[in-house]
């Protein structure tokens, strides 16, 4: 009777163990999606959502957004102060159409002012959300404008002169997307949060209690030694063998990545700044400063790897895991789409604006950020040339260069022509120590408007201008 009880006890333990074994596996699988690819201590990367339309009418968009103070786990178990659009850091995508009337309320809970800059799209000035268009705390601000220009990712983020860099650390920025009658019918991925993903990159650095340490000083900005994507730390993505597209945001306040895969696999860059370019190109690697974005494409079904890395230099950006059977997906066209030349002649105004910094802040021109002085007019509907030059100071550094309310071409970078991945509309261009940058700028909206470095730390500390359009 004791050996059947003994026999009996072993058995239902056996059950027990391959039980709990089979539980294990299958929520490994589940969660992981049967990859083997270590990923302790690594965070599903965020999506962010897509905010509601309040309005049915497919001509018409309503929005609302609340600028707020709130706290976020990056680390479990640790609450790290934060601030955030409709969430408690980042904010979600707002995604318009070529054509449509928006509205978008912004109220401001925070115990500050604030703005809120839709960064790369052409509006007029009333509705730009530079300086002028402050929001004090409690109150509301109410954007509205007509979408008249092509598919292409954008971005927003607070503009408040002198506290820009502060709340965009803490977590003040989202995506603007902008889809139009090419983008429904062309043959790329698509399928938001699924093939077609939006990736916000950030350097950060925490304290031990998990709070935000930023870190400025008469020297410059510290570099994060720590990347958040979507505000996830450590983040990793599960891919199927097949082509995803990557929507790129420089959202840093002062680094520059340089993007490439770990792998060294060539990927194709099929978008800038403001929209498709011509033809997509192959690339290894690219270059993006603050502010600036690109969209990319990579084929997952030519790896035979388990995982591949999205680095920078040697900071690890995300990790990729592939999953999965071969799919199917789309060949990606030879010919995006048709990028209008901005025309002009010799007779054309041209301007040269020439950036110096000092250390943590700057001048352009010589001189300061004055809100109540006019630094350029320009006439509506005219062409210029605009020469950008980085004549150093001390402690020199290069300057991504920002125009509000239009989207411009680069002519040429030190008297050559740009490289193809400049060849396409853009709002920001990178200059360097010593370099000079021709750009050629339409200007089809009215109103008062900024250009200054992107090096949020610079514009808060005078590296800006004002230009009024009328």
């Amino acid at each position: 009777m004791k050996n059947m009880k003994e026999k009996l006890n072993k058995f239902l333990s056996l059950i027990i163990v391959v039980a709990a074994v089979g539980f294990v596996l299958t929520a490994y699988y589940t969660f992981f999606g049967g990859s083997d690819v270590d990923l302790e201590g690594k965070n599903k990367l965020k999506i962010p959502e897509i905010l509601d339309d309040l309005n049915a009418d497919p001509g018409i968009a309503e929005f609302k957004l609340e600028a707020g103070i709130s706290q976020t786990e990056f680390t479990k178990g640790r609450l790290t102060p934060t601030l955030g659009y409709n969430g408690s850091y980042l904010g979600p995508v707002i995604r318009l159409v070529k054509g449509q009337d928006v509205s978008i309320v912004v109220e401001n809970n925070l115990n500050e002012w604030t703005t809120i800059h839709w960064h790369g799209l052409v509006v007029d000035g009333e509705n730009d959300g530079g300086p002028m268009q402050g929001i004090a705390s409690g109150e509301t601000w109410n954007a509205k404008f007509k979408v008249e220009q092509p598919a292409s990712t954008l971005w927003y983020h607070p503009h408040f002169a002198g506290t820009v860099a502060n709340q965009v650390y803490y977590g003040l920025a989202g995506l603007i997307y902008i889809d139009d009658e090419f983008t429904d019918t062309m043959s790329i991925p698509k399928d938001y949060g699924i093939d077609d993903i939006p990736l916000v990159v950030q350097d950060r650095n925490f304290n031990i209690d998990g709070s935000f340490d930023y870190r400025v000083s008469m020297m410059g900005v510290d570099k994060g030694d720590k990347i958040l994507v979507n505000g996830t730390l450590d983040p990793y993505f599960i891919v199927k063998r097949e082509k995803v597209r990557f929507r790129l945001l420089n959202g840093s306040n002062s680094q520059n990545f340089s993007f490439r895969l770990s792998n060294r696999a060539e990927f194709l860059m099929i978008a800038s700044d403001g929209g498709f370019l011509e033809k997509p190109l192959k690339k290894e690697a690219i270059f993006l400063s603050p502010g600036e974005r690109a969209e990319i494409v990579v084929d997952f079904s030519e790896f035979n790897d388990k995982s591949v890395k999205l680095v920078s230099n040697d900071d690890l950006i995300l990790e990729l895991v592939i999953d999965g059977e071969l799919e199917k997906s789309p060949d990606i066209p030879e010919e995006l789409a048709e990028v209008a030349d901005i025309a002009a002649d010799e007779a054309s105004n041209t301007r040269i604006f020439e950036l110096q910094s000092m250390g943590i802040s700057g001048t352009i021109n010589g001189k300061y950020y004055d809100m109540n002085r006019i630094d350029e007019r320009v006439d509506l509907n005219a062409t210029e040339y605009w020469i950008v030059r980085n004549v150093g100071g001390m402690m020199a550094t290069g300057h991504p260069f920002h125009v509000h309310g239009t989207q411009f071409q680069v002519v040429s970078r030190n008297g050559e022509k740009p490289t193809p991945e400049e060849s396409g509309h853009k709002d920001t261009v990178y200059v360097d120590v010593g370099e000079e940058v021709v750009i050629k700028v339409m200007f089809k909206k009215e109103g008062l408007f900024m250009y200054h470095c992107h090096i949020l730390e610079h514009e808060d500390r005078g590296m800006m201008g004002q230009f009024i359009v009328e």
